[in-house]
């Protein structure tokens, strides 16, 4: 008689399916309720998440498009918000020097800059991880060697790196300035940011290396790029985690500084710190509102996206728990 195997066995009437017990395990879970017990926490994921949104929808609730041109009328310009004298309903947050739609604008804008801090992120943790990861496993000359390039890079500061990629850039790709305003941005960041990811990455696996699980995972002849990957590298992604979500706000505001001294994005793609510097030259002739609602959109993604980073550091520290 052919015996059941466990898969075959039928599964209880009250068993709740896998991805809706993993989903009641995390509303039970420690984080969950720290999260939900912090107020100010839930408001900044809150901000974040509308911020996240409009951004990723903006195509569909952007009243105006401003990447297209034939569609603005220089008789639409320095048109104040809506709420104003002079102002109109189809541009609420009024306009600026090209006729663009200010709120148009802010969600097309919070996008470019959420996408280069997002990829300068991405890079840095890739580079910074894999560098910290073999710096520590390894050590002898291979560590010095990556440690003293970390000392190196940490001396030059993202602006500098900007403007000398940028000036490179130009010299050979002339006529790719709009391309190349993206790359420049991404480098910049990239370069400078990912040493910390390394330098984090490098101690947590000095730590790591010496546990006995490594030395097991050893002694059975486990290949080390497997020892790496799959026993060191998840129990050092703690401090990695909260680190990446406090550089991408950091990354959102040296975006913006970049685009404002005009090394960033072009004016033809208008990130938030291309608004604000487009905005300052109109500034003391009254027009407040080309800068004021693009600094505080920044404002307030660079200041939820920190508080999110500061609440998962406190949460993740069990010496706080």
């Amino acid at each position: 008689m052919r015996q059941r195997t466990p898969s075959s066995e039928p599964r209880p009437a009250h068993a709740a399916p896998a991805p809706v017990a993993r989903l009641r395990r995390w509303f039970a879970s420690d984080l969950w309720i720290d999260f939900v017990r912090s107020p100010l926490t839930v408001v900044a994921a809150a901000i974040a998440l509308l911020c996240v949104c409009g951004a990723l929808f903006a195509p569909w609730l952007a009243p105006h498009d401003p990447f297209d041109l034939a569609t603005l009328d220089l008789a639409d310009s320095h048109l104040p918000p809506a709420w104003l004298a002079d102002g109109r309903a189809a541009y609420p947050l009024g306009t600026d020097d090209q006729g663009r739609d200010i709120l148009s604008g802010l969600l097309y804008g919070a996008r470019i800059s959420l996408m280069v801090g997002l990829c300068s992120v991405g890079l840095s943790v890739l580079i910074g991880v894999s560098a910290g990861l073999l710096a520590g496993f390894v050590g002898g000359v291979v560590d010095a060697a990556l440690m003293r390039l970390c000392d190196v890079m940490l001396s030059f500061p993202p602006i500098l790196i900007a403007l000398l990629i940028d000036g490179i850039g130009r010299a050979i790709f002339p006529q790719a300035h709009d391309v190349l305003a993206f790359a420049v941005l991404i480098l910049a960041l990239t370069l400078t940011d990912w040493v910390r990811y390394a330098r984090t990455v490098r101690g947590s696996t000095l730590v790591e290396r010496h546990k006995e699980y490594v030395q097991a995972a050893r002694l059975v002849g486990v290949p080390r790029w497997r020892l790496l990957l799959v026993h060191v590298l998840p129990n050092v992604l703690g401090p990695v985690l909260v680190l990446a979500t406090i550089q991408v706000g950091q990354a959102i505001v040296a975006e913006a500084t970049l685009s404002y001294l005009g090394v960033g994005v072009p004016p033809t793609n208008p990130s938030l710190g291309t608004l604000i510097r487009v905005g300052n030259d109109f500034l003391y002739a009254g027009e407040w509102w080309i800068t004021l609602f693009p600094g505080a959109a920044l404002v307030l993604i660079a200041m939820s996206v920190n508080l999110l980073g500061d609440w998962l550091r406190d949460a993740l520290n069990p010496r706080l728990r």
